[in-house]
This record gives C-alpha cells, sequence and structure tokens, in this order.
C-alpha cells in the first residue's frame, strides 16, 4: 500500500548511492523529522495492523464512558391494582403500596438501591464522579506519556485501570462505593483517548495522519453501539451483569494485545533510545528493505532532538512561552464547549422521551455518518473554517431543539441528531488538530491538558440532563449556547493543514516565526 513514486525514487536513490560513492557527499541532509517522513509515509499493513489494534482501547473506552446511560437509568414503573394513582402522579408522594416498577426491581441502581426520589445530587454523582476522576487523571497520570511510560504504557496501563475498576463495580453495595470506583474507572481512562490519537499519528507520514486518525472515532461509535446492544439484550437482568460483559473482555485483551502494539518512533528518539526506535521503523516501514536500510544507517548522524527528563518541565515550556500558552488556551476553550455538547446530548437523550435504547441507536448511528465526513473531507478542508462552521450549526440546531421542539417529538429529535452531528464533526476535528498545533516533545502533555477542559465541561453535564428533566433548556439550550461561543476562540490559533510535525518547542517557534 506504500505510494509508488515515493518507494521507486528511494530505490533509485540507494541505487545510486551504491554505484557513485561520491553521491553520498551531495545527497541532501535530512532532519530527523524528514527522515522519519520517507521511512513511514506511506502506508502499510503493519501500520494498518497496528492502527486496528491501538484503537480498541478507544472502543473500551467508549462503553465504560456511556454505561451509566442505561446503569443508572430511571427504570418505569406502574400503579399496583387497586391502588389510588395514575401514571401521571409524583412516585414520591405515593405509599410503597401503591406502585411497582415495571421490570426487576435490580435492573437499574436507581430501582436497586431506592434513589427514586433522591435529590439531583445523588442522582448525578455516580456519572459526574466518573468525569471528575477524568479530570483529576489527565492533571496526574497523562502527563507520563511524554515521560518515562511513552504512549503504548501509559495507553494500556490506563484501560487496565479503567476495566479492573469497573468489573470490580459490578459488586458495589451502595451508591457510595459505586461511585468511588466509578471516579477510579474514569481517572484511569483519562489519557485513553489522547494516547491512542497521538499513537496513530505519530507513526504514519503527514498524508495519512487525519485518516489514519479518524479509525478512532470509527471505533468509538463501534462501541457505543455495542454497549447499546449488549444493554438490549441484557434488559432483563441486573446492572451489574452490564459490567461483568463490558470489562472482563476489554482486561484479556488489554493483556493479550500489549506485546503486539509498536511504540511511537518519534518518542523513543526523544528519549535517546535510538536503536528501539530504528527497530519500531523496520517494523512499520511503508518503504523497499534496500531504502530502508540507507535511511535507517544515517538515523543515528542525527543528534538535534534532546532527552525529556523532567515532566514538570514539560509543563513549564508550555506556560513560559506566549504562543504556546495561547494555543493551549483558546484550545480549551473550544474543547470545553464542544466536549459539554457532545457528551451532554448523548447523556440527555433520555430526556426526549423516546425508547432509550433506541434513542441511543440513533445517536450512535448518527455519528457514523458523521466520521465519515471527517474522515473524506478533513484533509481537504481547512481545520480552522470547518471547525467554526460545525461550532456554529451545532449550537443553532440544539437552541432550536428546545424553543420549536416541544411538544412535537419528531422535530425534537430530529434537531437534536442533527446538533449531534455537527458536534461530533467538530470534536474530531479537534481532536486531530490539537495534536497537529504542538510539537512532538509536548504533544501528550499538550492534548491531555486541552482534554481536561472537555471533560471539566462534562462533569456538569449529568446535572444539567437532571435538571433538563424539568426545564429542557437547562440542557441542550445550554449545551447549544455553549458550542455556539467556543466556536469563536478559533480567531487565536494558527491553520495546520497540510503542516509537518514538528518535535521540539525551539523547532516550532522557529517554523512559526518564518511563516509569520
Amino acid at each position: 500500500m506504500a505510494l509508488p513514486n515515493l518507494s521507486e525514487n528511494l530505490t533509485e536513490t540507494h541505487s545510486a548511492e551504491q554505484k557513485t560513492p561520491e553521491t553520498k557527499q551531495v545527497l541532501p541532509s535530512l532532519s530527523l523529522d524528514e527522515t522519519i517522513e520517507q521511512i513511514i509515509g506511506g502506508f502499510g499493513w503493519s501500520q494498518f495492523l497496528q492502527a486496528l489494534l491501538v484503537s480498541v482501547p478507544t472502543l473500551i473506552n467508549s462503553q465504560q464512558t456511556f454505561i451509566s446511560i442505561f446503569a443508572d437509568a430511571h427504570p418505569k414503573w406502574h400503579c399496583n391494582l387497586n391502588a389510588t394513582c395514575s401514571p401521571k402522579s409524583n412516585i414520591c408522594q405515593l405509599p410503597k403500596s401503591a406502585w411497582s416498577w415495571v421490570d426487576s426491581s435490580h435492573k437499574t441502581i436507581i430501582s436497586e438501591w431506592g434513589l427514586e426520589c433522591a435529590n439531583s445530587f445523588i442522582m448525578c454523582l455516580p456519572a459526574s464522579s466518573f468525569f471528575l476522576g477524568c479530570l483529576i487523571g489527565g492533571f496526574t497520570l497523562a502527563i507520563f506519556g511524554d515521560f518515562w511510560l511513552g504512549r503504548k504504557k501509559l495507553l494500556y496501563l490506563s484501560c487496565l485501570i479503567m476495566c479492573i475498576a469497573s468489573l470490580l463495580t459490578a459488586f458495589s453495595v451502595n451508591i457510595w462505593m459505586y461511585s468511588a470506583l466509578r471516579l477510579i474507572s474514569g481517572f484511569g481512562r483519562a489519557p485513553i483517548i489522547s494516547c491512542s490519537l497521538i499513537l496513530l499519528t505519530e507513526r504514519v507520514g503527514k498524508r495519512w495522519r487525519c485518516q489514519i486518525g479518524s479509525i478512532g472515532f470509527f471505533s468509538y461509535t463501534v462501541g457505543l453501539m455495542s454497549l447499546s446492544a449488549i444493554a438490549y439484550i441484557n434488559r432483563g437482568s441486573s446492572w451489574r451483569k452490564l459490567y461483568l460483559y463490558t470489562s472482563i473482555p476489554s482486561i484479556s485483551f488489554c493483556i493479550m494485545t500489549y506485546f503486539f502494539v509498536y511504540e511511537s518512533p518519534r518518542w523513543l528518539f526523544m528519549q535517546g533510545r535510538d536503536k528501539e526506535a530504528v527497530d519500531v521503523l523496520r517494523g512499520i516501514a511503508s518503504i523497499p528493505v534496500k531504502s530502508l536500510d540507507w535511511y535507517t544507517s544515517n538515523i543515528p548522524l542525527r543528534k538535534e532532538i534532546s532527552k525529556v527528563n523532567n515532566p514538570y518541565k514539560v509543563m513549564k515550556d508550555l506556560c513560559k512561552r506566549g504562543w504556546a500558552l495561547k494555543r493551549i488556551l483558546a484550545s480549551m476553550a473550544l474543547g470545553l464547549g464542544i466536549g459539554m455538547a457532545f457528551f451532554g446530548m448523548l447523556f440527555g437523550v433520555g430526556n426526549l422521551g423516546f425508547n432509550i435504547y433506541l434513542s441511543v441507536v440513533f445517536n450512535a448511528s448518527m455519528l457514523m455518518p458523521s466520521n465519515l465526513l471527517s474522515l473524506v473531507f478533513i484533509e481537504r478542508w481547512n481545520r480552522r473554517g470547518s471547525l467554526f462552521v460545525s461550532c456554529i450549526a451545532s449550537g443553532i440546531f440544539s437552541i432550536l431543539c428546545v424553543a420549536l421542539g416541544r411538544g412535537r417529538e419528531g422535530i425534537q429529535i430530529g434537531l437534536e441528531l442533527a446538533s449531534l452531528f455537527c458536534s461530533c464533526f467538530a470534536y474530531n476535528v479537534w481532536r486531530i488538530y490539537t495534536t497537529e498545533l504542538f510539537p512532538t516533545s509536548v504533544r501528550s502533555s499538550a492534548t491531555s491538558l486541552a482534554r481536561q477542559a472537555v471533560v471539566l465541561g462534562t462533569v456538569f453535564d449529568p446535572l444539567l440532563t437532571s435538571a433538563g428533566r424539568r426545564n429542557e433548556f437547562l440542557s441542550f439550550g445550554i449545551f447549544g449556547l455553549a458550542i455556539f461561543l467556543c466556536g469563536f476562540f478559533l480567531i487565536f490559533l494558527p491553520e495546520t493543514k497540510g503542516k509537518a510535525l514538528c518535535n521540539t518547542m525551539d523547532e516550532q517557534e522557529q517554523k512559526d516565526s518564518i511563516i509569520v
């Protein structure tokens, strides 16, 4: 699957170097980034298989993120015979003998632990605890992706923490233990998306960066759809089985596939582990072996990349340089609005009055064409323009969902799906965009920090969803305003379409000064 013209050029270059030793003196000296680009600039089967393996943790992450939609749902109830009640009665004002749950009392945590009359804080505590754990994990665990753990180890360690905590959640005895374990699960989940995306994009050339990054988007969608299928099959059973059915296979996958996934060669070079980096490049190269031998034999001569020794120095570098600070703050503002809208609509879909299983399937199905649109057009459209249009459109549709959809379920679900479509596209572009804004030396920390803004917005989504059961504007109205306003922060960010990834802060700064 390598590009034919690239392979031919590299083979000719190697042949010329073999025939005339003097040629070595006139061959252009390539930087480390240019050398890596030549070796992995195409797209081979090895890179494709690696991309599939690295994308599965994103699928697992999707399941654990949205599992509370079903496990924490408000189950249906009905009036008992000879009881003085009606379906419109307030369940909290009725005696226990007057009503019963339609399904088993163990179907969700609400029915099992008698939380039907609990206040909004208790209702949203488990879901908010999960995202609070993400927030803590993003500031403590995620920085090690640029330090001694690296992308691969951090990805699988995070996935294991999340899944083991999810497994233990199935044995919770009350809401407090349940919420604590959800917090731990969220703590582990924090770096998964950014690590997976970085590991994908750092192992292909810039031509394939967006396309390969989109694999993670599809994986995320498949995770949500598979969760809905598992929940539907398990609809008559306890919520505990839902955690067991999603966590046990995930733990097994993480353990088995860890040994088959390569580390990022760019990160290995940053750590001074040249031999390991060369071995990885040999494993994922998209050029002929003869050309590969010539390029890899010259890599050790290039020492322009220094080893990163202190993870906190990364954060200091981001704050002390004006251009980097401006980028990270604008990226976080974008992430706050996009995350609040995207995840809020997925969590709040149960408020629209539709069957919860069909509602989740409709929303998950809408993510697929949005992901496909991202895959096809992300390399053709400018990052800033496409992000701005999608943010504005999503905000307008979400506000119209509240203004025009009251009492008209068909119009309301249509506007909600349109808003979700646009917010999903914006989220996909934003994820790719943030990886391109920062050099290799700080990319993991910077993207993880930007994602904390997404998580911060999502922490409030369960509370807004709960309040939206009484007033829809407090959910979909606020979601729309958030993503609409965040789009204007794009004026502080540069365009990155078609630009090569830089390796160090100095290199990025130098390149930006030349462009200016």
